[in-house]
């Protein structure tokens, strides 16, 4: 079992994650190999009085300040076993490794929209997918959890229970979709916003699908025709063959560049096209039941091209089967996420303070958050 201390090197490597933004600057650093390790780092910890906290990737809420920081990053083993349609993965295991390798069977799993994300704390957070509309969250689909207890002992039990050293969950049998993105101009960014929302008034469940709002930067990364624009980005994941009839409301808009195609799910990433690099960023997000011409415009208002401080602002479409989810964070009445992800700039005080203003007005109206969709900051 490796452990680096503040003064040692690696130390720094060991500790950073996706997020950049927020540092925790833990006591020691545990890098496991083995659910044995894991153990033996819990147990440490008690004997020293120390909190502790888990990181993989480090996309979602960053670790404490101090105590014990045990890293499963290099927990990345993965099983597939067909007949069952079941995965079976390590505490530091990414959807991308097991995108592929259930791809392999004829399989898929419940990912999210970027395959760099850790199973574990996604499936944690409750697991909101590409395809949960359809087959629900990634958390419904857990078969069993191995565990280590707070005392320091495994075993197998709830993944809310202990510090999850692996997981196994169900499989669904998807290898294409109709699935990619129509990015708009700025000008027509409020068209955008109530075409998308009437169109999904009464889509099957088949269709998932979120709009956002995209202050792109100039930079040569960015592909031209978006570059150093505030875009409308609309993307769909739908399992079905009509997919150009579906989107054809959504095509008559004129979107400036069009990525919708039938694609193996293994290339399911492209769909969102989300930055894979780390970077700092605040998150956070509320639920409603409806997206009324109010709350369009204060997501206008708030998080649109004149903003002061605009946000990426994502709107996703909520309803089939996470309305039969087992889950705290969905009702009845929970239609649509409306969220909010912003670089850490100028500084975290002023980003939540934007995003307060935001949030205000839809607080009366709003049914809960996602924790799926909380980063950087504690939830409250």
């Amino acid at each position: 079992m490796q452990t680096f201390t503040p003064e040692q090197a690696g130390y720094r490597e060991e500790i950073a994650g996706f997020q950049t933004g927020i540092t925790s600057a833990p006591q020691l650093v545990v890098a496991a190999t083995s659910a044995d390790d894991v153990a033996a780092a819990v147990r440490l910890a008690a004997e020293r009085d120390l909190p502790v906290a888990v990181q993989a990737t480090g996309h979602g809420l960053r670790a404490p300040a101090e105590g014990v920081l045990i890293s499963t990053r290099r927990m990345t083993g993965v099983t597939i076993d067909p007949d069952r349609a079941v995965a079976r993965v390590e505490a530091g295991t990414t959807w991308g490794s097991v995108i592929t390798t259930a791809a392999e069977h004829g399989l898929a799993p419940l990912s999210g929209s970027a395959p760099g994300v850790g199973v574990v704390g996604y499936t944690l957070g409750g697991g909101f997918g590409l395809l949960g509309r359809h087959f629900g969250l990634a958390s419904d689909r857990v078969r069993s959890a191995e565990i280590v207890r707070p005392d320091g002992t495994r075993a197998t039990g709830p993944i809310d229970a202990g510090i999850v050293t692996a997981l196994e969950f169900g499989l669904v049998p998807v290898t294409t979709l109709y699935g990619g993105g129509l990015y708009f101009d700025t000008a027509k960014i409020p068209d955008v916003l109530r075409t998308w929302r009437d169109w999904t008034a009464d889509l099957p469940d088949t269709v998932g699908t979120s709009v956002a709002m995209v202050p792109y930067p100039d930079l040569p990364m960015v592909p031209e025709p978006l570059r150093g624009k505030h875009i409308a980005h609309i993307r769909v994941a739908y399992l079905g063959t009509d997919g150009d009839e579906l989107v054809a409301p959504l095509r008559a808009l004129g979107p400036l560049q069009d990525t919708l195609t039938t694609m193996p799910f293994t290339d399911s990433g492209q769909i969102a096209a989300e930055p894979p690099h780390p970077h700092s960023y605040l998150g956070d997000n509320r639920v409603l039941p409806t997206l009324r011409d109010d709350v369009l415009s204060t997501v206008l208002d708030h998080a649109g091209p004149d903003a002061p401080i605009p946000p990426v602002l994502i709107i996703d479409l909520l309803g089939g089967a996470y309305q039969h989810s087992s889950a705290p964070d969905f009702t009845a009445d929970s239609r649509y996420t409306v969220r909010a992800l912003s670089m850490i700039e100028p500084d975290a005080a002023t980003v939540q303070a934007a995003h307060a203003k935001l949030f205000a007005p839809l607080d009366p109206m709003s049914t809960g958050r996602l924790r799926s969709f909380v980063y950087g900051q504690p939830l409250g």
